[in-house]
Parts: structure tokens; sequence; C-alpha cells
């Protein structure tokens, strides 16, 4: 997704998902070298990194669907963990708490489904 959408990609540890580079590699294909990711040891590391942009959080727990919501250039999208989403103290820090309302008794898309969605929607916007 981040490949070819061209939007650079931000680790936090602890991720969601054993991080090993020979395995991402090879489940990246030849799109990984055309993904520019930076693996930070700790939120904090990644929030010092920011340079004051927005982060956006997509979560279940969101009041704003995704399309009401105004993005500006530069927003950071966040997804937490697809079984427990983020901590609560990230979930407070977060700038904007986006959701993408479902019909029915649906809770929840995938993380990459949902994030596709909304990362189409502000590019959309930001973009043109």
């Amino acid at each position: 997704l981040c490949a070819c959408m061209g939007a650079p990609l931000h680790i936090i540890e602890p991720c969601g998902f054993p991080f090993d580079e020979r395995k991402i590699r090879r489940s990246g294909m030849d799109y990984i070298e055309h993904v520019n990711y930076t693996r930070h040891n700790a939120w904090d590391d990644f929030k010092a990194s920011t340079n004051g942009q927005r982060v956006i959080l997509m979560t279940t727990k969101g009041a704003m669907p995704y399309t009401d919501f105004e993005f500006q250039d530069g927003d950071i999208l966040l997804a937490g963990q697809e079984s427990a989403g983020v901590p609560e103290d990230i979930h407070k820090a977060a700038h904007a708490r986006i959701v993408i309302p479902m019909a029915g008794q649906a809770r929840s898309l995938n993380i990459v489904n949902a994030t596709s969605m909304i990362l189409g929607e502000a590019l959309r916007q930001t973009k043109g």
C-alpha cells in the first residue's frame, strides 16, 4: 500500500507482529525497495520525529467518520494492532480519532482494507 501510494511507513515498536527484516523483505516482494520506512524503538521516538505533524488515529472507538474529517497535507495516519488497537495514552495523544462507519453488527475491517480506504480519502482531499 505504501509503495503504491507513495506514503511513508513508520513502524513503532513494540509492533503487533514479529519484525524480521528478512521476512519483511520476502513478503514485500519487489515493492519493499520502493517503501520509505522508518522503524522507531518506541512511541516517544516516533513522536520526536513527527515535526509537529498531526497524528490521526484510525480506530473503531472514533466518533468522527473519516469521510467527514478534513485531512491536511502532512497528516500521519496511525493504525494500532488489529486485535487490540493502541494503548489508551496513545489514543489520547492523537490529534483526532476517526472511524469507518460499519453496517449492522459488523465491528471492523482488517487493517489494510481500512487503511486503504482512509489513505485514499486523505490523498483525494490533499492531492486533488
